[in-house]
């Protein structure tokens, strides 16, 4: 009997994390004078994007506005740092054991998350995670950002496109699917598996009912 490959996705930023974590690090990159100064250096952009309370068209002013110009490996050694005060500071301890969970199951976990690569991909590395799907940004032959993002925002719909184009990539769309939110940008990832679990202000069991379990 052939056992069928199980997947576990999970959002990060209030499903792993007890707080959000993009806006942090963008004042750790930048400042928060300059994040304020290189929004309103955008000014119809940015109105159009509060007048539609557009989040992922806010979320690629942010960047344009910290990332553009600034060298990939500063940024990418500031990411590093900030993983490791996430891990010690920020992370919930009952999804932290649901994702350790399906790791002694021998589930693959992947993370599917608006947060920013620079960061998610350390974090990634240190839960043992099988992969990371997330915001990332252009960065030129120069070794700089553009201030644009790739693919846009992992949110909504394009977590659900990220993720099947993994699983396609990995011989695993028959795969029997987790996942695991605490938004209405986790709506569709969470909709499209067969055991979702919606965590917002609600603790998780660290192991699921022996009914659940493959």
């Amino acid at each position: 009997m052939t056992t069928r490959d199980v997947v576990a996705a999970f959002d990060f930023d209030g499903t792993l994390t007890t707080r959000d974590t993009v806006v942090p690090f963008l004042d750790r990159v930048s400042g928060r004078a300059r994040l304020v100064t290189g929004l309103l250096g955008q000014p119809l952009r940015l109105t159009d994007a509060l007048a539609r309370r557009d989040r992922d068209r806010f979320k690629s002013l942010a960047v344009r506005a910290v990332f553009g110009g600034r060298r990939s490996d500063t940024v990418e050694s500031i990411g590093t740092e900030y993983a490791s005060a996430i891990r010690e500071r920020w992370m919930r301890a009952d999804t932290g054991k649901r994702l350790e969970w399906h790791q002694r199951m021998g589930h693959r976990v992947v993370l599917v998350s608006a947060s920013l690569g620079p960061y998610l991909r350390p974090i990634g590395s240190m839960l043992g995670v099988d992969g990371v799907l997330c915001c990332e940004a252009v960065v030129g032959d120069d070794g700089r950002y553009s201030g644009e993002l790739i693919d846009g925002n992992c949110r909504g719909p394009e977590k659900v496109r990220r993720l099947r184009l993994w699983l396609a990539e990995r011989g695993l769309t028959n795969a029997e699917l987790w996942a695991y939110g605490d938004s209405a940008g986790d709506r569709e990832l969470l909709s499209a598996a067969r055991h979702h679990h919606f965590v917002k202000d609600c603790e998780i069991a660290p192991e699921p009912d022996s009914g659940a379990a493959r």
